[in-house]
């Protein structure tokens, strides 16, 4: 037995049905070598990785759409990968990543699930460079703003793997942790373009949820970076 208990779900996300395998409540805890107690996880974040979050299933909807061919896409955070798993659906060149000791199983059990071949996947701390990563058109990530110095660590990380004609896109839940971010990518030459969005069946006007896409020019990269 793992020591947590799981079940799955079937979500339908763009037009599509895909089965998900998540934990069953925010409780689950197993940490039998330790690795999670290494890497600075705590029992009580240890299981926020396994569960569908509104700013997770808006990125996966938002996947289904988006335009991403001849990209290649990076998910940050990526959890149970759900955005990623809609991307591999579209045959999109993806790779997920996150630090958390299981994101990994997680997410090639759900490809499984769905009959799909496993997501490339890479174990990637923010504040840690990785130079066999390589460069990305796209990144995305959800809910990524939750802590007030991950605006600080991911900015610093996009130039280490963003290409400079490139584009950031991160649902929020309305932390309010979203314009030290925004100031951080305005110097790097983004552009951000915002859309309010509804989280949850029970979200009024205006929506609490935005998408974030911040989008850049080879120009643009080129005034910032002098």
């Amino acid at each position: 037995m793992p020591g947590y208990d799981t079940h799955i779900r079937t979500l339908r996300l763009g037009d599509h049905d895909y089965r998900i395998r998540s934990l069953v409540d925010l409780q689950q805890f197993a940490d039998p070598d330790h690795n999670a107690q290494r890497l600075g996880i705590s029992s009580a974040q240890w299981s926020l990785f396994g569960h569908v979050w509104p700013a997770g299933r808006l990125l996966a909807e938002a996947m289904a759409t988006h335009d991403v061919a001849g990209k290649r896409v990076l998910e940050l955070g990526c959890g149970l990968g759900l955005a990623s798993l809609v991307l591999r659906h579209r045959g999109a060149d993806v790779v997920a990543s996150d630090y958390h000791p299981l994101a990994e199983a997680f997410l090639s059990y759900n490809a499984a699930l769905n009959d799909m071949p496993a997501v490339p996947y890479r174990t990637l701390r923010w504040d840690t460079p990785n130079e066999t990563l390589g460069r990305f058109d796209l990144i995305i990530g959800s809910d990524i703003l939750y802590e007030r110095d991950h605006a600080v660590r991911l900015s610093a990380l996009l130039p280490r793997h963003a290409h400079s004609v490139s584009e950031v896109l991160i649902t929020d839940p309305g932390r309010g942790n979203s314009a030290p971010f925004t100031r951080a990518l305005t110097t790097q030459g983004y552009v951000l373009a915002e859309q309010r969005c509804r989280m949850n069946a029970d979200d009024l006007p205006p929506y609490r949820g935005r998408l974030l896409s911040y989008s850049r020019t080879a120009a643009a990269h080129a005034r910032s970076a002098t």
